[in-house]
């Protein structure tokens, strides 16, 4: 299965959350926005203030982030994905959301092929099935 990862998706198997994409293990080719590392990183960053985490606590999850980021195949983000992001949407959806399902939909018409959306995030998964991609996980 090839499958647009949000940071949702990596962000649950990173910490070890609850109700992880059952799917995971079934993407032969993950594909994210380079976005992503950017917000993995910085809720990582936010966590290790809020909750206090031990400087190894830190290293294992942004090492494990890193590692699940490199198995992806990342999208730059350019002027052409910000322009599509700009457009209007059949939905509401925030800019970084926005970002992602420009990504996805780029890729789609680049590639010829069909990715699902893999995200827990309600508003992205809806705007992706708007704009007829198969959704997972939310």
């Amino acid at each position: 299965m090839i499958a647009y990862v949000d940071s949702s998706v990596l962000l649950r198997l990173a910490f070890g959350q609850p109700n992880r994409l059952p799917e995971w293990s079934q993407i032969d080719r993950g594909v994210s926005s380079a976005l992503i590392a950017t917000e993995s990183l910085r809720t990582l960053d936010r966590l290790r203030i809020r909750a206090a985490l031990s400087d190894a606590e830190i290293a294992r999850r942004r090492a494990t982030i890193l590692n699940l980021i490199n198995s992806l195949e990342l999208i730059e983000i350019d002027a052409v994905v910000l322009d599509r992001a700009a457009q209007p949407m059949p939905t509401e959806l925030g800019t970084l959301d926005a970002i992602h399902l420009a990504s996805a939909l780029l890729w789609k018409d680049a590639m010829g092929a069909d990715p699902v959306m893999a995200t827990h995030d309600g508003a992205l998964g809806l705007a992706a099935h708007a704009h007829g991609l198969k959704v997972l996980g939310t």
